[in-house]
């Protein structure tokens, strides 16, 4: 796969797990110009490569996915956030073949963000969101 498809399968696989569990999600495959919660985006990808010999090689993908859910950690937007992740945590390890046959797809780390400043946006749109770190990994045989 490409890094192309390791972003395409991320935020498909969360738009999956969205529509799954009832939950209106704006999902881009980066950052987007606007931001209205609950919206989610891959926002970095990292790999490492292991090789087996001149032509065969592993690739060990990394997704960063940012979701954000309000503008500050109130205690509704709070379990909100919680109640996404523990069912993407269930959802995303009972689907992790979903991404395609030469790779997987697992979440290896979560991270709350309370005081997430989108840094792209114009300084005039820039606001305060609470919102989660996801890292989606997996790996690829070449």
């Amino acid at each position: 796969m490409s890094q192309a498809a390791y972003r395409a399968a991320a935020a498909t696989f969360l738009q999956d797990y969205a529509g799954y569990a009832g939950v209106t999600l704006q999902m881009y495959p980066a950052r987007p110009r606007t931001l209205f919660p609950p919206t989610g985006f891959v926002d970095r990808i990292t790999e490492t490569y292991t090789s087996f010999t001149e032509r065969t090689f592993q690739r060990n993908p990394s997704v960063t996915v940012i979701v954000i859910f309000g503008t500050f950690d109130s205690k509704d937007v709070a379990d909100q956030k919680d109640a996404f992740v523990d069912g993407f945590l269930d959802w995303a390890y009972a689907h992790a073949h979903e991404s395609g046959p030469n790779s997987l797809i697992w979440v290896s780390e979560s991270e709350d963000l309370p005081d997430y400043v989108p840094e792209w946006l114009p300084p005039e749109q820039q606001r305060t969101y609470y919102a989660v770190r996801l890292t989606l990994e997996g790996f690829d045989s070449n």
